[in-house]
């Protein structure tokens, strides 16, 4: 029986809450959808973002957050309504995750690697060919991870790269899996990986190998690890830059015995999402398309003279100012207008134009948030560099978004120039 989460913020201070990001009507979202996004924007400028800072100052994970998400069903936010949860396409959940990126950076990102386990196993997954055998026994299997996460409140991460070049898919990834009777025998180690020590079940890329054989992309299995699981353990500092509340410490696998039943995909679907479903890499993006419009939301508030508990001070009436903010909401206007394109054409093999534009699009955001913000605080001045305002955190965790694999910023150039000049299976000889 589905537990019933109360859909209620439940924060004391009544406040007014901000624009969309993307208004309902001009983005031609559903009365569906829209509720969808509001219940992520109310909790994460209502209750979120009056604990980034301290989240970021200790780098600690926020953990009150994640209950709060269950609370409000948003744990579940991709889940299939059979299953209790709210059913939300691949768009819905990009539009709101940036709403919590607006609030909490670390908050958004990390909630990105426990949705994507149930948005590719779900939706993804539905749209990828399988025998009805093999969809039959991944709807079982899905059922079990969907009921952890809707009714316990169970949060799942994605720890992806190994420090290699598996994570940007260009070989098998080094973290192996050995079949044996009833599961298999993990060994390996994943690097920055988010929610290290706090995620319920760790949902590891990793590389199926039978005695004798060499190593295949084509054998990818993503697997949900219990962090409970013996030969499961966490090492290391977490001392970062930016996003210091995604707590991302190595984990380590030694011998750990996984079930059949927590395979999160069946065999051969990953590798088969990897080549047909390419925006499944996109997922990253929406928490810095939130950072984007913090940024911009900071520095009209500031020059206005309303940023809470600083004194009421306008400084709006310099023709400096006025231009720095209208080359800012032209940036905003084109990182929107791109990105939103590319998540909403997020589909089974998408045409080269779509996939050059979502290459585009991850660039355009993970750039363009912090040159944002490093735009905000030169227009702003020095007290925007004060950790008492939140500016100062918005640079430091969009500043590194475009080194996060799968798609960098360099990949996405790289790939954009060979892709648009080359057909499939050309060359120069």
């Amino acid at each position: 029986m589905t537990m019933q989460v109360s859909k209620t913020i439940g924060t004391t201070d009544k406040v007014a809450l901000d624009a969309p990001i993307f208004d309902p009507v001009a983005f031609r979202l559903s009365d569906e959808q829209a509720g969808i996004i509001t219940r992520a924007r109310e909790i994460g400028q209502s209750v979120f973002a009056g604990r980034a800072a301290t989240y970021d100052r200790e780098a600690i994970f926020p953990t009150e957050n994640y209950r709060d998400l269950h609370r409000v069903g948003l744990l579940g936010i991709a889940v299939p309504k059979k299953h209790g949860g709210l059913g939300a396409n691949y768009q819905t959940y990009a539009l709101a995750a940036a709403e919590i990126g607006r609030y909490c950076g670390a908050t958004a990102l990390t909630w990105n690697m426990h949705v994507c386990s149930t948005l590719w196993s779900g939706p993804l997954a539905d749209d990828l060919d399988m025998d009805a055998e093999t969809r039959a026994e991944h709807e079982r299997r899905r059922a079990v991870h969907y009921k952890r996460i809707v009714e316990d409140g169970a949060i799942y991460s994605q720890p992806f790269s190994e420090g290699g070049a598996a994570a940007a898919g260009g070989v098998a990834f080094g973290t192996e899996a050995r079949p044996v009777e009833g599961g298999w025998i993990v060994n390996g180690k994943k690097i920055f990986a988010s929610l290290s020590g706090h995620a319920d079940y760790y949902g590891v890329l990793c590389t199926e190998i039978e005695e004798g054989e060499k190593a295949s992309r084509r054998n990818t299995l993503y697997l949900a690890i219990s962090a409970k699981s013996e030969g499961v353990s966490v090492v290391g500092d977490w001392d970062p830059l930016g996003m210091r509340g995604t707590v991302s410490r190595t984990l380590l696998f030694k011998d750990v015995f996984v079930p059949e039943d927590s395979a999160l995909m069946p065999r051969g679907v990953y590798f088969q999402a990897a080549m047909r479903w390419p925006h499944m890499f996109l997922t990253l993006s929406p928490t810095y398309m939130g950072l984007a419009q913090a940024a911009y939301d900071f520095t009209v508030r500031y020059l206005r003279g309303e940023v809470p508990g600083m004194p009421p001070v306008k400084r709006r009436m310099y023709p400096t100012k006025q231009i720095a903010v209208a080359q800012m909401q032209i940036k905003l206007e084109q990182i929107k207008a791109i990105w939103f394109q590319a998540v909403t054409e997020a589909h089974a093999n998408p045409s080269k134009e779509q996939v050059l534009r979502a290459y585009a699009a991850q660039y355009s955001v993970m750039e363009g948030a912090n040159e944002l913000a490093a735009l905000a605080i030169r227009t702003c001045g020095g007290q925007a560099m004060l950790r008492s305002l939140p500016l100062e955190r918005i640079y430091r965790d969009s500043r590194c978004g475009s080194l996060m694999l799968p798609w960098t910023a360099e990949l996405c150039l790289d790939r954009i120039g060979r892709e648009a000049l080359y057909e499939t299976g050309e060359t120069d000889d």
